[in-house]
């Protein structure tokens, strides 16, 4: 049986949903109940210098109300904390907390176990030959999470 171009798009996202929500369960179980995709796109935002609503919404291409939504969830679940700058005491800049970094080191310990099941579901050299021609078809530029491509060239940055 032939699948449409659009099946392949929807078992893309599906196979992304699934592992997404596993995580996001998996995590819950571990205690960190209500963390969301977008808060470990916001908190690697923040861990890599986007300091402030107005940074992290260019980052997450979001509005700066959107993003202060996220950070006002972060701060509330310790996950983030807004000190203030030693060179304008006038400005808060964001950073992530110890507990930040472990939801994003126990996400990613996650996403190894899932990819683990993965491997036991079809074997090893089936889904390394999966990663080879996803690797293959996504090319060697990076995956932004925050920007769709398109979105990205009419920004004039690249994709």
């Amino acid at each position: 049986m032939s699948r449409s171009g659009a099946d392949l798009a929807l078992l893309l996202l599906g196979g992304f949903r699934s592992l997404v929500d596993a995580a996001v369960d998996e995590l819950a179980l571990r205690g960190f109940e209500n963390v969301r995709p977008v808060h470990d796109f916001a908190m690697r935002a923040i861990a890599a210098g986007a300091d402030n609503a107005s940074e992290l919404g260019r980052h997450m291409s979001v509005s700066k109300q959107a993003a202060a939504k996220t950070i006002a969830v972060l701060q509330e679940r310790g996950y983030v904390t807004r000190d203030t700058d030693p060179l304008d005491a006038r400005r808060k800049r964001l950073q992530v907390t110890d507990l930040g970094f472990e939801v994003l080191h126990q996400g990613e310990a996650v996403f190894d176990e899932l990819r683990d099941r993965w491997e036991r579901q079809i074997g090893a050299a089936q889904l390394e030959n999966l990663e080879a021609h996803l690797s293959a078809l996504v090319g060697t530029s990076a995956i932004r999470f925050d920007t769709p491509g398109w979105m990205a060239r009419d920004l004039g940055e690249p994709a």
